[in-house]
């Protein structure tokens, strides 16, 4: 039996998969090691995904429905595989122990979110993958592991492509007036920001990012106006540039809600600059489901 994870901070979507090939997918709360204790790990595992999953045993008649019960730990084969946001190798160890406290006897691996897109999006053939969602990062993939990542370094100083990205060139553009007036109206009448709020959300509340990328839905929506247009364009540019053209080379693939949205826009960023897009994704499951039932 296999149980794959992909997860964010906001969410993580589970897949389980018995012997005999049946897949129950739910979702829980985000884990990420880097915001989370391991007892909040715990808890997130223990409280939203076990019931589910004993639930979904229990209601399938399965026999295997002993992985998970009575402490979790009865010589039964279960294997996992834990992709997430900020499972880098020095806080890995945070999340795998805290699967191991419910399942006990498993196999468990924890990879970085980066490695489950590449799975997810290649599968064993090389690549260069793409993560464009409330972050960006990018990697070139082997067909085995990642060979070569160009840090993203945040939203501060990176992320070039992403939601977070997006919504920061957004505001900065409506707050100095550099998009038309009829679209700084139009911000401030969907938005129901004032550059007040904005301020005080960006500098002094949490999760910056996530606010910012909250603005990236409105760029999808006027996206015909073409300063809208062109500040889409140019944001995907800039993560080409910045990020794309150091790997060798010309077919990126990409997955995450940013880059499904705007395929478009990216398409043309990328034929411009000589690449061409091949497989995209909104999540990478599926595609690890595929890979790990190899």
């Amino acid at each position: 039996m296999k149980l794959i994870a992909d997860s964010g901070s906001t969410k993580t979507a589970w897949c389980l998969i018995d012997d005999e090939g049946n897949k129950q997918l739910c979702n829980t709360q985000g884990i990420n090691p880097f915001q989370q204790a391991e007892n909040d790990i715990c808890r997130v595992v223990k409280f939203e995904l076990l019931p589910y999953i004993i639930q979904t045993l229990q209601q399938n008649g399965s026999q295997q429905k002993g992985v998970l019960t009575r402490g979790i730990s009865t010589g039964d084969s279960l294997e996992i595989f834990f992709y997430g946001a900020g499972c880098t190798p020095e806080a890995a160890p945070k999340v795998e122990s805290a699967l191991r406290h419910l399942f006990k006897d498993a196999v468990i691996e924890v990879q970085s979110d980066m490695l489950g897109a590449a799975r997810g999006l290649c599968g064993n053939k090389a690549g260069i993958v793409a993560i464009l969602g409330t972050g960006s990062n990018s990697c070139y993939y082997n067909g085995t592991k990642i060979q070569k990542n160009v840090s993203p370094l945040g939203f501060i100083l990176g992320d070039e492509g992403s939601g977070a990205y997006i919504g920061k060139r957004l505001v900065g553009d409506v707050l100095k007036r550099q998009l038309p007036d009829e679209i700084c109206e139009r911000f401030f009448e969907e938005t129901h920001e004032t550059a007040a709020s904005i301020i005080q959300k960006t500098y002094r509340e949490p999760f910056p990012n996530r606010f910012l990328a909250g603005f990236s839905p409105f760029c999808a929506l006027h996206r015909d106006n073409p300063a809208v247009r062109n500040l889409l364009l140019d944001c995907f540019r800039q993560f080409f540039q910045r990020n794309i053209a150091s790997y060798e080379g010309t077919t990126v693939h990409i997955v995450g809600s940013v880059g499904y949205i705007y395929q478009e826009e990216i398409k043309e960023v990328a034929e411009m600059l000589g690449y061409t897009i091949g497989n995209v994704l909104k999540e990478p499951l599926k595609g690890l489901i595929d890979y790990h039932s190899l």
